[in-house]
């Protein structure tokens, strides 16, 4: 008798706790990321931080479908295709090429974008919408259009003997594209050469960057994806040839750049999930202005500067505000 008893409670307890998951609505979130890499991992934990901090929190109320493209562009269409036949309650968007996709087909799920340089030329936002107004769409989000200018000027300074710099991007990413072309613009200010090597995919990162040993003396990564997500094999040749290495985003110092004056990438989810809890709120993505994150930091790694032969002058070292131990 006692074990017929005991048996009726679990039942009973699970019955009551099938029925309480029925009657609680969880909203599905669907996540469509370009590709792998820290930055743009990091943007997506701080997305999911600021719901969860809103009182969405993933198991209780949310539940996330998160896709990965792995840089293929039919695979990002293929995942924005899911999500539309899913009905998913609200999109995340991580980087120009999936949010492209995404845009292209839905018109009526809200869609969250973060970590895009240009959402205007990207073809995001409504071209009449500048930063900080409201698209009227199904779209907003958060921008992390780099200070180029401002990070080139404070590089040279880190060797100012240095007049050729290297860098690597995929083409086909629009958001590097617009990089470039300030990049392009600040080398020359700046009085500097510009030596630049196109890529396809994340495995030709090694080739291009052998193909510029021995014609620069520093290397600067872009916003570029493709190129991001095989830092690690960049930073191994960087240090191998003595070349000094510098990073637009902060998640790169840790990773072997020797300086970056950038975003802090979980900071541009966190603003993005913000605004996507107003949506959860039942604020109309269109009603909430799209913009840039405008907060930037100078984060230093010595050890970096070590391996690739760079003296840091104690003047910069004096303004940067975290120095990697």
């Amino acid at each position: 008798m006692k074990k017929l008893i005991a048996l009726l409670s679990i039942v009973i307890v699970f019955v009551s706790v099938f029925s309480f998951a029925e009657d609680k609505k969880m909203i599905r979130i669907g996540v469509t990321q370009i590709i792998s890499h820290q930055a743009l991992d990091a943007d997506q934990k701080g997305f999911e931080n600021a719901l969860s901090s809103s009182g969405f929190k993933e198991g209780v109320n949310v539940i996330y479908d998160r896709q990965n493209a792995q840089g293929d562009m039919n695979k990002a269409n293929a995942i924005a295709q899911k999500f539309m036949d899913d009905k998913v309650d609200l999109i995340h968007a991580i980087a120009t090429p999936t949010t492209q996709a995404v845009v292209k087909i839905t018109k009526n799920i809200p869609v969250i974008f973060s970590s895009i340089t240009d959402p205007i030329n990207a073809g995001i936002v409504p071209k009449d919408s500048a930063p900080g107004k409201k698209t009227g769409t199904n779209v907003t989000g958060v921008s992390d259009r780099w200070p180029v200018f401002r990070q080139m000027e404070m590089y040279v300074k880190f060797i100012p003997k240095a007049k050729q710099w290297g860098t690597i991007y995929n083409a086909g990413e629009a958001n590097s594209v617009v990089h470039i072309k300030e990049m392009k613009e600040a080398t020359k200010k700046l009085g500097l050469e510009l030596v630049e090597v196109t890529i396809t995919n994340r495995s030709e990162v090694p080739k291009a960057m052998n193909s510029l040993v021995g014609k620069v003396q520093a290397i600067v990564i872009t916003s570029d994806n493709t190129t991001v997500s095989e830092f690690d094999a960049i930073v191994k040749i960087c240090n191998e040839k003595k070349i000094a290495l510098f990073a637009g985003f902060l998640e790169g110092v840790p990773m072997g750049a020797i300086a970056a004056y950038g975003l802090d990438y979980f900071l541009v989810g966190y603003s993005a999930g913000k605004k996507a809890v107003l949506v959860l709120k039942g604020l109309k993505p269109g009603e909430i202005p799209w913009g840039p994150m405008e907060k930037f930091s100078l984060v230093i790694n010595p050890g970096a500067a070590k391996h690739q032969g760079v003296t840091i002058p104690p003047e910069i070292l004096k303004k940067a505000d975290k120095v990697l131990k």
